[in-house]
């Protein structure tokens, strides 16, 4: 494919993902008519629409079809009343997330929390409590940690007993690598980055806050400070903004960055990118997926909010296609939809106007993608 001409595999999923992704995709060939490019979106199924497909969560077909991508654009996998209907690991979360991300190395989350001015009704922090805004990139460590360290194991014990146990495992390499993209990030950003870990109790920890060190000398333009997890868990409810960018071990980006979608007052509104090594056009290949989950109650009604599987799209266009004109150009025409009082059932005030479908939501931000307001 030539520089302006990309391959994404598109895997909508489950619940509410085939709803989001058509608005995705929507968007995306509107960069097309924009900026002259040429987008290839393939759509396969996967999660439990490619179980009823093909008999799999993710059939070699499409694994195939994801080797052969610039980047992965998923919606959402996992219906909870179906889980007791195959063995745990073959239900999507494992089968075809999880697999995903192992056969990517895709080691970086990163999930950007911010809340718009105009949806500050939706935070659930009192007004003093967001006075400086809330814009922090949470970086979460993906593929070691807690999840993945080995031992992982449950025994029976002599007296009866069963044992549990889960093991918090890194390397140097693994800390430094992260690490690197967290100081990167940050040169973008506000310069800031707060490395968090539990460094008075946990081996782990200790090499973390040792290696994150090491590797700050190389970014002197940033400033770094070090805090313990559940001290950052105080801080993002007492002061969110002073966070610009948080660099995280597997278990705590987990938890602080749904502690950061809270802040951005609705699932709905919270993309992410799942980031590896190089990819096939020279940038960094990567899995780009709203926060949120399948949301059953709500699939098919036409009611969710697309905007997190729209900016997760403009994450993709940014990081995975190197289109940082293009993904700048889709984050504007979102907060120029949310400014025009453009709002989904999520993220609607009582004294709103009426809420806006899915579709009518995407239709807004392609509108504004297309017709940007000076």
């Amino acid at each position: 494919m030539s520089a302006s001409s990309f391959q994404i595999a598109a895997l909508a999923g489950d619940g509410i993902g085939p709803e989001v992704m058509r608005e995705a995709i929507s968007v995306l060939r509107a960069v097309e008519n924009r900026f002259s490019i040429r987008l290839t979106i393939v759509e396969a199924p996967v999660g439990w629409a490619g179980i009823d497909s093909t008999g799999h969560a993710l059939s070699p077909e499409v694994m195939n079809l994801c080797q052969k991508s610039d980047a992965i654009l998923f919606g959402s996998v996992g219906l909870p009343d179906r889980d007791g209907t195959v063995p745990k690991e073959q239900r999507p979360e494992r089968a075809a997330l999880l697999r995903l991300r192992q056969e990517f190395e895709l080691y970086a989350n990163l999930r950007p929390v911010r809340l718009y001015p105009e949806l500050a009704h939706i935070c659930p922090l009192k007004k003093e409590r967001i006075a400086e805004g809330v814009d922090m990139l949470v970086i979460r460590e993906l593929t070691g940690g807690l999840y993945f360290g080995l031992p992982k194991e449950t025994t029976q014990m002599a007296d009866g007993q069963r044992r549990a146990v889960d093991s918090m495992v890194y390397t140097t390499s693994e800390i430094e690598r992260i690490a690197r993209v967290s100081f990167f990030e940050a040169q973008g950003r506000r310069r800031h980055v707060t490395s968090v870990d539990k460094a008075n109790v946990l081996e782990s920890s200790i090499l973390w806050r040792e290696v994150v060190t090491a590797v700050a000398t190389d970014f002197p333009g940033v400033t770094l400070e070090h805090m313990l997890a559940d001290n950052a868990a105080m801080q993002m409810i007492l002061r969110p903004g002073r966070f610009d960018v948080l660099l995280c071990e597997n278990t705590f980006g987990d938890l602080l960055s749904d502690e950061g979608a809270a802040l951005a007052g609705s699932l709905g509104m919270l993309p992410s990118a799942s980031l590896g090594a190089g990819g096939k056009s020279g940038h960094v290949f990567g899995l780009y997926e709203p926060a949120g989950g399948t949301a059953p109650d709500i699939a098919g009604k036409g009611i969710a909010n697309p905007i997190a599987q729209i900016l997760s799209a403009a994450l993709l266009l940014r990081h995975s296609l190197g289109l940082s004109e293009a993904a700048d150009a889709v984050e504007r025409a979102v907060a120029d939809a949310i400014a025009a009082g453009c709002r989904t059932g999520d993220i609607r005030a009582a004294t709103d106007s009426p809420a806006l479908s899915t579709s009518e939501m995407g239709q807004a931000i392609v509108s504004h993608l297309l017709h940007p307001s000076a």
